[in-house]
C-alpha cells in the first residue's frame, strides 16, 4: 500500500478502509513519507491489535510491514488513532 505524500492521519484512515475484510495473518508493506509514520504506525497497531513488524529494507523509500489480526479493536472511521 502506498502512502506517498499522505499525512499520517490520512494514511491511517486509508489503511483502515483498505484492510476491511482482509484475511487475518496477511502481511502488508506500507510505503510512507510522513516523518510521523515511524511512530504512528506502531502506535496504531498497538491500539488496534495488529502486529507492527517494523521497517522493511528498501534503499529508495521508507517501507513498514504490518500483519493483520483476526479480531482488531475498532477505531472510529474519521479518527483512526482512537479506540
Amino acid at each position: 500500500m502506498t502512502g506517498i505524500g499522505l499525512l499520517c492521519v490520512t494514511l491511517l484512515m486509508r489503511l483502515r478502509k483498505e484492510i476491511d475484510g482482509t484475511e487475518p495473518g496477511t502481511v502488508v508493506h506500507v510505503i510512507a513519507t510522513d516523518p510521523a509514520d515511524p511512530l504512528d504506525l506502531p502506535a496504531w497497531c498497538y491500539k488496534t491489535g495488529h502486529d507492527y513488524l517494523g521497517p522493511v529494507p528498501d534503499h529508495d523509500r521508507d517501507v513498514y510491514a504490518l500483519r493483520f489480526t483476526a479480531k482488531p479493536t475498532g477505531t472510529r472511521p474519521h479518527v483512526p488513532g482512537s479506540v
